[in-house]
């Protein structure tokens, strides 16, 4: 089984760039996009009834904003937007958790949190409503894929100029910290624990100044597993050639 993740930084600009034509060519048997900014009824009957992929959808109350979508080559169990926690981290749309034999698939989109020290807190809050939630789901004995655009990267190797943004939410230790805790709880990187020393591994670049060209990028995309699903991850990878976003998307194989 093959899982993508993308952050399309909006999906009706990335269906005008051939998205249609790079899912048929990746055949993913499930993929996960980010930052859709759009809700259902903005989207076009192709994007809602992509050929062979039945999809769920998740956005936000406010337009043009964040949101997120799975689409399923064999239609999930169940879907469900939001943890249900705390109504300040569903408004948004940037959870969607579906159900399948033998895992349960978490596709979030974590906030940014460099336009204010408010927002900021936001995202540091909605860390811990994750792992809170997380921690339910295997307490209740579910076996989970995490992936999604975590917004920041983890450590020196994650990012090309980490000396120059470590005071630059994204990079801050406070948000590292975090990711420390989430992997000292069991969660693994699966792209990190196989490649522990590849460097220049990005998978986001600003649109200024050239920097993809010049691959001055931070890996912010990410497929986690439980400990239990470990054995069966074959491979993960990042695809810095797919264009049409600042992100690009990076997989998962794994047998189940």
């Amino acid at each position: 089984m093959r899982l993508y993740s993308w952050n399309v930084n909006g999906i009706r600009a990335v269906e005008k760039k051939g998205f249609a034509e790079l899912v048929k060519q990746f055949a993913p048997d499930i993929l996960c996009l980010q930052e859709t900014k759009a809700s259902e009824d903005q989207l076009s009957d192709e994007l809602k009834h992509l050929p062979g992929y039945p999809s769920a959808w998740s956005s936000g109350e406010r337009k043009g904003y964040s949101g997120v979508a799975s689409f399923f080559k064999t239609p999930p169990l169940k879907t469900a937007s939001g943890f249900g926690l705390n109504p300040r981290f569903d408004v948004e749309g940037r959870i969607l958790i579906s159900e399948h034999p033998g895992f349960t698939l978490l596709n979030i989109y974590f906030p940014n949190g460099q336009k204010n020290d408010e927002r900021l807190r936001y995202k540091l809050d909605f860390y811990d409503a994750t792992l809170e939630y997380c921690e339910q789901l295997r307490q209740a004995g579910r076996s989970l894929i995490i992936c999604g655009d975590f917004n920041t990267a983890h450590n020196e190797i994650d990012i090309a100029r980490p000396k120059e943004n470590e005071n630059y939410s994204g990079f801050l230790r406070i948000e590292r910290d975090w990711m420390d805790k989430f992997e000292s709880s069991g969660y693994i990187d699966t792209f990190r624990k196989l490649y522990p020393e590849q460097k220049n591994a990005y998978s986001w670049w600003s649109f200024r100044a050239g920097a993809r060209n010049r691959n001055v990028g931070w890996r912010l995309d990410y497929f986690y597993v439980t400990p239990d699903l470990w054995s069966k991850v074959k491979g993960a990878a990042i695809h810095p050639g797919v264009t049409g976003s600042d992100h690009c998307p990076v997989s998962l194989d794994i047998e189940l």
